[in-house]
């Protein structure tokens, strides 16, 4: 994967291939046990030992030395400026990508192996999920047909979870989202009290707009976060993995009749496959190509997967 070049013929990313990356790990150890693994992986996602070792173990690596570094620079600052109300600053980490391209499973993946670092035991792990707008005023507004879309969400309280996460606030609360349910669950929230590390997760975090003129405007999601990882692979593959998730639902949550999308496994193989289809490419695809896509070259970090949802190629921004 060869990230864009300019008219020079530079790039603002060093490329790797997958056995070159691989190398980075050095004598770091593998900590995590088979089960462990089968229990961080996604829904239609395959999480091997090798992709482990050779991708999330020098990931977690370098992830680690750039939360070393922040952490020194911050003891740094204090000796210089003094205490300073509230205490650490979290690292914030922004995990971007499209519907079914396992970034969940990365992200818990990360949070397993940056929790087992020297410097870091405290690693919280939240997906915007949780912000998106109820149901019921997407229905309002109407926007359920663009739910995941940009405009789907709170980001008023999303920026002010940040910035309260930033700020050293605890403990701070965050919405939970129920996929069962396909909403925001009322009067529910997960408590993030101060971790070393918060990973958060979503669609569109490194999304930015075009700022004011007047200099005003509020802050981007990605402005909080220290460093910015990017989950890619070609659309072709990302439809056919959110078909097979999909046909994998509908033989198991979706036939519980308390299910939002219960309707759904009731249908035959090709109306399912049709039905999947037809979300894919007038929501999901709409989104990635409108949304999610032009952000991949705000990344730190892209994790370039292929068909097997095996990591292929990375590319790192240079300092």
């Amino acid at each position: 994967m060869e990230m864009k070049l300019d008219e020079r013929g530079l790039s603002p990313y060093r490329n790797f291939t997958r056995a070159e990356w691989a190398t980075l790990r050095a004598d770091t150890p593998q900590p995590l046990q088979p089960d462990e693994i089968a229990r961080l992986q996604g829904l239609n996602d395959r999480l091997s030992l090798s992709q482990i070792e050779e991708i999330y173990l020098p990931l977690s690596r370098l992830l680690s030395m750039y939360v070393g570094a922040t952490q020194k620079l911050f003891r740094a600052m204090q000796r210089f400026l003094g205490p300073e109300e509230g205490g650490k600053m979290p690292y914030i980490i922004g995990v971007a990508g499209s519907v079914a391209v396992g970034k969940s499973t990365t992200s818990r993946v990360l949070q397993a192996l940056l929790g087992r670092w020297p410097n870091t035991p405290k690693v919280a792990l939240v997906t915007t999920d949780g912000f998106l707008l109820p149901n019921a005023v997407l229905e309002q507004e109407g926007l359920m047909g663009r739910k995941g879309f940009p405009e789907s969400y709170d980001l008023p309280a999303l920026l002010h979870f940040l910035s309260d996460i930033k700020a050293g606030r605890r403990p701070v609360r965050a919405p939970i989202y129920s996929h069962f349910n396909y909403d925001v669950m009322p009067n529910e929230s997960v408590e993030v009290d101060q971790p070393d590390i918060l990973i958060v997760e979503g669609l569109n975090v490194l999304q930015t707009s075009r700022p004011p003129k007047d200099g005003k405007g509020i802050p981007f999601v990605s402005d909080f976060f220290d460093f910015r990882i990017y989950i890619d692979a070609d659309e072709a593959i990302l439809e056919r993995w959110y078909v097979e998730r999909f046909m994998r639902l509908r033989q198991t949550a979706f036939r519980d009749p308390a299910a939002y999308f219960h309707r759904y496994s009731t249908l035959s193989d090709s109306e399912a496959d049709a039905t999947a289809r037809s979300i894919w490419h007038t929501i999901n695809l709409a989104n990635l190509r409108e949304n999610i896509l032009p952000t991949r070259q705000r990344a730190d970090l892209i994790l370039r997967k292929g068909g097997d949802h095996e990591v292929e190629a990375v590319a790192l921004r240079k300092l």
